[in-house]
């Protein structure tokens, strides 16, 4: 089976003074292109930590990632920085919008960065993809003028628009309500039916229910690796939902 993502006994160490902090104990795990992935883990667990190697923010202190079969780990800073802007979307709990600049804006924000200029016309990606997540008449809006969910959505638009193979979502739902949470979740749910892959990472298990694989760490190490045999559908949960009374 092709693997998107797979790590070899990756460790991170982090020195806080003369401390030695093991914030990962060798991490072994293999994600199939496609898959959606929830890594769940209480604070100190591990899991942000795992997630800043695979995102490429961060740099293992040893053993191998690979990232759709290219050892990430002997990449250039500037091959580095590429993957990353290529290959990954990012969705943050804090939406990590500019402030004063429309929805339009902050989602073509990426394709700036992207040195290879494989996209010919920014501001219709940034359109396309503010339309796949249901904001299409929202595209001058600025947060301020954008409900919490409105401003997640932007995020995944902005994650989108430079066509990445892997969205990686820490805690997208950790500022929302439980209503909108669903929302996000039912978001998420669609773009890995269209063959995006996608981790979540997340501490509440409820969000987990709506991924199909979920892997927990406890201490820097993998403890479980599950599948989801009925994990939850969020547009069902989400008529459910509409449907009690609140």
């Amino acid at each position: 089976m092709d693997k998107i993502i797979e790590t070899k006994n990756l460790t991170k160490t982090y020195l806080m003074g003369d401390v030695a902090v093991h914030a990962l104990r060798g991490i072994d795990l293999s994600v199939a292109p496609g898959e959606f992935l929830a890594i769940m883990g209480a604070s100190g667990s591990g899991k942000s930590t795992l997630m800043n190697l695979i995102g490429c923010l961060d740099q293992p202190t040893s053993g191998d990632y690979f990232l759709d079969g290219k050892n990430v780990n002997v990449l250039s800073k500037n091959e580095y920085a590429d993957i990353r802007n290529q290959k990954i979307g990012f969705v943050f709990q804090g939406f990590n919008l500019l402030s004063r600049t429309s929805a339009l804006e902050n989602v073509e924000l990426p394709l700036f960065y992207d040195r290879t200029r494989r996209v010919e016309n920014p501001k219709q990606a940034a359109i396309d993809a503010l339309e796949r997540v249901g904001l299409r008449d929202r595209t001058d809006h600025e947060p301020s003028q954008l409900s919490g969910g409105q401003q997640q959505r932007v995020a995944i638009a902005r994650a989108l628009v430079t066509q990445p193979s892997l969205i990686l979502a820490d805690e997208p739902t950790g500022n929302l309500d439980t209503k909108t949470s669903i929302d996000i979740m039912a978001v998420l749910q669609d773009l890995n039916a269209q063959g995006i892959t996608i981790i979540l990472v997340t501490h509440e298990n409820d969000i987990s229910q709506y991924a199909k694989r979920i892997v927990t760490m406890r201490d820097g190490l993998i403890r479980e690796d599950n599948l989801v045999e009925n994990w939850r559908n969020a547009k069902e949960d989400l008529v459910n939902f509409n449907g009690v009374e609140e």
